[in-house]
């Protein structure tokens, strides 16, 4: 065993050892193994909602919940609250299949949804309906309500 890394790098973390293995033939074989020692800096920026036009749908959810485009494209379109504590990103999927809520075998699975805090339900839920949600037909609490986006993506509103 030779140890390749005499010392790690930082930004890795980690070391790494070779193991030569001599093959037939004479053929040398270099197997590398790394050991992690920290994790990988990961940072989650945003939730991404397929649609079959991303600006439309970015529109909606910019209405309902008055955050601001932050990026816009053809096909992408990204939206951020004033105080940048949450990011929605749109796709334009030429394949979007609008999900059923709630699906019954074989039907179109939504994939998630959307949990948004209000201080008022019955306010909350006026305002979604006149941006152009939908009250799903299905309510399974009594303190939340669960309403369709224009292409069918749940969301739901909770106190």
């Amino acid at each position: 065993m030779d140890r390749v890394c005499s010392r790690p790098s930082r930004s890795a973390s980690c070391l790494l050892r070779a193991l030569v293995v001599a093959g037939g033939g004479g053929t040398t074989v270099a197997r590398y193994f790394t050991t992690m020692t920290e994790s990988p800096r990961l940072t989650y920026t945003s939730t991404v909602l397929d649609a079959p036009d991303a600006r439309e749908l970015a529109a909606f959810y910019q209405r309902l919940l008055g955050w601001e485009i932050e990026q816009e494209e053809d096909d992408w379109v990204v939206i951020r609250s004033a105080d940048d504590s949450g990011r929605l990103a749109f796709q334009t999927e030429s394949a979007y299949v609008r999900p059923v809520w709630p699906a019954k075998p074989g039907d179109q699975q939504m994939q998630m949804h959307l949990d948004i805090k209000v201080d008022d339900l019955e306010a909350a839920g006026a305002h979604a309906v006149a941006v152009g949600a939908v009250l799903a037909d299905f309510q399974p609490q009594d303190d939340v309500r669960v309403f369709l986006d224009p292409v069918g993506h749940p969301f739901c509103l909770y106190l």
